[in-house]
């Protein structure tokens, strides 16, 4: 069974990239295919695919082609029917939310579509760029999205089966494109570690861009007198805008490698996470596998990983008042970290594995 693997672009490394990574170790020798690949952009994550065989679109050789990621989704539906996947038994989609790479020509083989989201801004989910705030780039932008919704869904009746990463972006997918998906959580990979007594200060981190709303987090530790750690890249002027935001005991650690992120994870009291519609959320997952309590806002993929009480605690408002509460009855609150890593147990890397081969397999040719 030869197979392909279709991915976004690739620039930057989060979730949907870890689960890429799953894929290939899964199906050994499969291809990439992907808009754009910028491996000077990946940090500390950039050897992480060059041993890989990647193919890229002709939107590859534009002149600063690495700066037109968002313009480049109103020609990734054509850019995406130019790959030949004629020598391909199966083609396996993954949907990071940020194109449309589902409008692959297929020849004839299956295509699987592993789906992190569809596009959350064809469908008004909070995006990292608030282009609405202009009144002709909203007017040119909703005809540009109305467009692109009716290419995303004619793309959607492409696929012959659809996996999901969570029950809420099974949800997304049956109401988007009519169609029934199955749930395959991503994989959560952690060093095995005894459940420690937490240190002084709290954790937040992965992609910065808005929807995460880590401003919301910076500006809430800014009026307290406790000690915030940040990892992760800041997009598009976002990472500036939250260090004018951040008080003295606020700490900007930059892109990390895993070992370094997990060392954190594991010492911190808790992981703060205030994504809005997130899809799934893998790195309040990380957290929990390594024993430490979650502070989620009650919004998207949190919902299905977070057991309050438990594992962690939510917040209901984007606010500072709401986060603080949150964070003043988490210090009332006797925390097991064993208990913690308990929950975690679903989302292992090799259940992911497992689960994904056996789809695979069964409906492949």
């Amino acid at each position: 069974m030869k197979v392909a693997i279709v991915h976004d672009y690739l620039k930057e490394y989060g979730g949907a990239e870890k689960v890429l990574e799953n894929l290939v170790e899964i199906f050994p020798g499969a291809e990439i295919f992907t808009l754009v690949y910028f491996p000077s952009f990946l940090g500390p994550h950039k050897k992480r695919f060059e041993k890989l065989k990647v193919h890229t679109s002709f939107l590859q050789n534009v002149p600063f082609a690495y700066k037109l990621i968002s313009p480049f989704r109103l020609v990734a539906p054509f850019a995406f029917k130019r790959f030949d996947f004629s020598k391909f038994d199966v083609i396996i989609v993954s949907q990071t939310g940020a194109y449309v790479p589902n409008s692959i020509n297929k020849k004839n083989a299956v295509q699987i579509c592993y789906s992190h989201t569809p596009p959350r801004y064809l469908y008004g989910f909070a995006t990292a760029r608030n282009w609405k705030k202009n009144v002709v780039m909203r007017a040119v932008g909703e005809v540009v999205n109305h467009l692109l919704r009716i290419a995303d869904y004619k793309a959607s009746q492409n696929v012959d089966f659809f996996i999901s990463n969570s029950e809420n972006v099974k949800e997304r997918i049956k109401k988007f494109y009519r169609r029934d998906a199955k749930v395959i959580y991503p994989p959560v990979s952690v060093p095995k570690v005894k459940a420690s007594k937490a240190g002084d200060y709290y954790l937040t981190g992965g992609r910065l861009a808005r929807p995460k709303h880590t401003d919301l987090i910076v500006e809430t530790f800014a009026n307290l007198d406790k000690e915030l750690k940040v990892f992760g890249k800041g997009f598009a002027g976002y990472g500036e805008e939250l260090v004018e935001l951040s008080g003295d005991k606020t700490e900007f650690l930059g892109e990390v490698k895993d070992e370094d992120k997990f060392k954190l994870m594991r010492n911190a009291k808790a992981f703060i996470f205030a994504s809005e519609d997130e899809d799934f959320g893998i790195t309040p997952v990380e957290a929990m596998a390594l024993g430490t309590p979650v502070i989620a806002f009650r919004s998207g993929g949190a919902l299905e990983t977070v057991k309050e009480g438990k594992t962690g605690l939510f917040f209901d408002q984007l606010t500072v008042e709401s986060l603080t509460q949150a964070l003043k009855k988490f210090e009332t609150m006797n925390w097991k970290r064993e208990d913690v890593i308990k929950n975690s147990k679903k989302f292992e890397g090799s259940n992911f594995k497992k689960e994904i081969k056996e789809f695979v397999t069964s409906k492949g040719k």
